[in-house]
């Protein structure tokens, strides 16, 4: 019997499949191990610059480490996350606290692709983790949440959405976290409190071209932060995401920071032209571009 030539590629197709998913498993269990005594060389650490605790599994530029850190400062009742903008959740900043801690969460991308790549890996069946096609504004985040059974105190909040971010975390009241990690963009300094004017459907993409129109700055972020009840404690070492604990849980062995203590610049050149190329802007020629184009000004204490 001669076997139908699709069937045979649909089994080939299969082994590779099986091979490439048995392949990414055994390097993830590597990282995993690695991170594990990264972590516990880290905790002998006197420190309390949560950057010197940094390391990555999963994380693009080393929160894994920093999540960790406060793990172990900061007492978490409930093991749940929440974050925003993971695209395929192969980079995000949570996945370590399900794969490593055992908690359970849901994560939220607006490319349904993504959603759909995330619930057909094995990842999905393994744990506790629920993936939303959503495209978050400020009208629709407490109803997503709260539909989703998500409500009162959770472990974490992670907001990376190149855009609304200021607007959507002060938007939010059906969550307390007890830590909020949230992108800032620290190409607009460390003094002045601004944030991009909030719009529905912001596309970091489509705002400006070159890209780096986007997001809020440190001290528009503390400002908020300290409105809703949280001390900032830090920054990652690549000037990206900063690091709020809520005030009522943060030790007092914790310090708590300014913006301009824990302001971090970041090095990366990803300003691009007109047609889309990378002409690779000093942090001078960032902020000469950035001056022309519309802010809002963020007042209160």
């Amino acid at each position: 019997m001669i076997l139908n030539p699709y069937k045979k590629i649909r089994k080939s197709y299969i082994s590779i499949q099986n091979n490439l998913y048995s392949i990414e498993n055994r390097i993830i269990a590597l990282q995993q191990a690695l991170a594990r005594v990264e972590s516990r060389q880290l905790d002998s650490l006197k420190s309390k610059d949560i950057k010197d605790y940094e390391f990555k599994v999963f994380s693009q530029w080393g929160e894994d480490g920093i999540i960790q850190y406060l793990l172990k400062k900061v007492k978490i009742k409930n093991k749940i996350f929440v974050e925003f903008g993971v695209e395929d959740y192969l980079e995000s900043n949570t996945r370590y606290l399900l794969t490593n801690d055992n908690w359970s969460g849901i994560v939220f991308d607006g490319n349904e692709e993504n959603i759909n790549a995330i619930r057909n890996h094995d990842l999905y069946w393994r744990h506790n983790l629920k993936a939303e096609h959503a495209f978050i504004d400020k009208i629709n985040i407490n109803r997503l949440l709260t539909k989703n059974g998500i409500k009162g105190n959770i472990g974490l909040l992670s907001i990376d959405i190149d855009g609304n971010d200021y607007w959507i975390w002060e938007a939010i009241d059906v969550i307390q976290p007890t830590i909020v990690v949230i992108e800032f963009n620290s190409r607009l300094g460390d003094t002045k409190a601004i944030t991009v004017p909030y719009k529905n459907d912001f596309d970091r993409s489509k705002a400006h071209p070159s890209m780096i129109y986007f997001g809020a700055s440190l001290a528009a972020l503390y400002k908020l932060g300290n409105k809703k009840g949280y001390d900032l404690v830090g920054c990652n070492s690549a000037g990206v995401n900063a690091f709020f604990v809520r005030r009522d849980l943060r030790p007092k062995s914790m310090p708590k920071l300014t913006p301009k203590a824990a302001f971090v610049r970041g090095e990366f050149r990803e300003a691009r032209g007109a047609n889309g190329e990378m002409n690779y802007l000093n942090k001078k020629e960032e902020e000469k571009l950035l001056e022309k184009l519309p802010f809002v000004r963020i007042d209160g204490k």
